[in-house]
């Protein structure tokens, strides 16, 4: 509706699963439902829950900056390395197209 409507150029760079307790039947369920109905968009970074991520904004900062070590963190690290690397796959792919 936001790209038909808002932003025709709009894309979507993946699916996020956050809030994630692997403790939690549902929660392995839900990820699991996510990634059968929509496979390669899905991130492979899952951000847990986690107390330290909850806490950042009350004193506001980045869960990186308020703690680096934390498990939000951590995620949050791993998404944005996995990101960076997506993109650059899809950089060079678009780079081998023009070459041919």
């Amino acid at each position: 509706i936001v790209q038909s409507r808002l932003n025709p150029d709009l894309q979507i760079e993946g699916i996020l699963m956050t809030m994630y307790d692997g403790r939690l039947r549902l929660c392995n369920q839900v990820v699991s439902e996510v990634r059968r109905h929509f496979d390669d968009m899905v991130f492979s970074t899952i951000i847990h829950r986690n107390t330290r991520l909850s806490e950042a904004p009350s004193v506001g900062k980045p869960v990186i900056l308020y703690d680096a070590e934390s498990k939000g963190a951590v995620n949050y690290l791993n998404l944005a390395k996995e990101i960076l690397q997506k993109n650059e796959m899809t950089k060079m792919t678009n780079e081998e197209r023009i070459l041919e």
